[in-house]
């Protein structure tokens, strides 16, 4: 999948290379924020890569073998109304995930031995994005349905993905200052799991992730960003919560017209109940 999808970014890239000097409006990165929906007939694809490993948690007392969770993730949408109000899309998700004490990029080799690494495609969601208030048009909600494709959570003690459904809502609201340098994006992710109680630690449990970013444009085709996340399990009846918050930072790179980069780290500063590691992410973006 991931060499099919390169090559069509590729495919896309060279396009809007030809056009980029006829281009005069402003970059994707500061124009399409999460909070703006497509047009009629546009598409935008993302691919985004996260990396988290963790060698302590809340869990254990001092440090403890290391833990690597990679998941990447394919996001599609598209809009399909006259007055860019509705976009519909399918969101993909591909995990692999190493324990044991094995090295970070482990998890990069995809194996399932069943001893210390597990992978596959764990999830797949059917989603709509809408702007509900036509005067308030940089605030959007993303709906989406999780469907499991998981047959076990954990085997041998290896966490591969959660085996319940999730139905989400994000709430995406952007600002951008009257210098055109500075924007502020903020984020809601709330989701809440539901299933059988033994099929998953996180059923019966609503989480609420509030996130905010700051970023500076130093040129219409750049950007580096700041950013602080939380995250808040709820227990609905299935005697768990837990909490941790998240700081980092990271840019992103119009590549051409169509294209862009972005980089990101996070750090997991503190948290109840949940690994204390950090992330390291890459994603590509197609927006056409």
């Amino acid at each position: 999948m991931q060499r099919v999808l390169i090559i069509a970014l590729l495919l896309i890239s060279y396009q809007g290379f030809s056009q980029e000097d006829e281009d005069n409006t402003k970059s994707n990165i500061q124009t399409y924020t999460p909070s703006k929906l497509l047009d009629k007939g546009q598409w935008d694809i993302k691919w985004f890569n996260n990396l988290y490993t963790e060698t302590e948690s809340t869990f254990t007392s001092g440090k403890q073998p290391r833990q690597t969770f990679f998941t990447s993730t394919l996001d599609i949408f598209t809009g399909v109304s006259e007055n860019s109000s509705l976009n519909i899309g399918l969101l993909l998700e591909f995990r692999s995930n190493v324990i044991g004490g094995r090295k970070a990029l482990a998890a990069l080799s995809f194996g399932n031995d069943g001893i210390t690494e597990r992978s596959g495609f764990t999830s797949f969601a059917p989603a709509i994005k809408f702007n509900p208030f036509k005067n308030v048009s940089n605030f959007t909600i993303q709906t989406a349905f999780h469907i499991p494709l998981v047959d076990n959570e954990s085997e041998n003690n290896i966490f591969l993905d959660q085996k319940g459904f999730i139905f989400q809502n994000r709430f995406f609201y952007d600002y951008t200052f009257p210098s055109g340098d500075w924007q502020i994006f903020t984020e809601l992710n709330t989701e809440y799991n539901f299933g059988n109680k033994n099929d998953s630690f996180a059923n019966n449990s609503l989480n609420l992730a509030p996130g905010i970013f700051l970023s500076y444009f130093p040129s219409d085709k750049f950007t580096i960003l700041a950013l602080a996340q939380h995250n808040q399990r709820l227990d609905l009846g299935n005697d768990f919560s837990q909490n941790f918050t998240a700081l980092g930072g990271g840019a992103k790179y119009q590549l051409t017209k169509a294209l862009n980069v972005e980089v990101l780290y996070t750090d997991f500063v503190r948290g109840n109940n949940t690994g204390l590691g950090k992330t390291f992410n890459i994603g590509l973006r197609a927006l056409f």
